[in-house]
């Protein structure tokens, strides 16, 4: 578990760098369609988007290493299926550099999320599931 908030770091950092390289070095107007109208996406939404979606992954995993021995599976493919999902927002872009941008963040996010995460799954009673049990 040391290694899911480290991960959330990452990832964040890593949707940060797709911010920084698209909005303020090449110029993309980084916007999206809302219910109240067009939303500007700042750094301070990046950050924010990204850790509660780490921290729903976490706490999802937590779960799952509760209730079955199989948490490892489940949870990657619920997140794979959740990071697909997912990639529909960006089509709320407000032009293709936007929506291109925002599905980048998704794909970054997605893949530190579930390669991290995946890697600190647990069986049961807590034996780690890449470690091997000695009996």
């Amino acid at each position: 578990m040391t290694r899911r908030l480290p991960t959330i770091a990452v990832a964040v950092a890593a949707t940060l760098a797709v911010w920084l390289v698209a909005v303020p070095i090449a110029g993309v107007d980084l916007a999206a369609r809302g219910g109240a109208g067009t939303i500007a996406v700042g750094p301070v939404a990046v950050v924010i988007a990204t850790a509660v979606a780490g921290l729903a992954g976490w706490a999802l995993l937590a779960v799952l290493e509760r209730l079955t021995r199989r948490a490892r599976a489940i949870w990657t493919a619920v997140a794979a299926a959740v990071l697909v999902l997912s990639l529909l927002g960006p089509l709320g872009g407000v032009n293709a550099g936007s929506q291109l941008t925002l599905a980048l963040m998704h794909l970054a996010a997605g893949a530190v999320i579930i390669f991290g995460m995946r890697g600190t799954a647990t069986r049961s009673h807590g034996v780690p599931a890449n470690s091997r049990a000695h009996t």
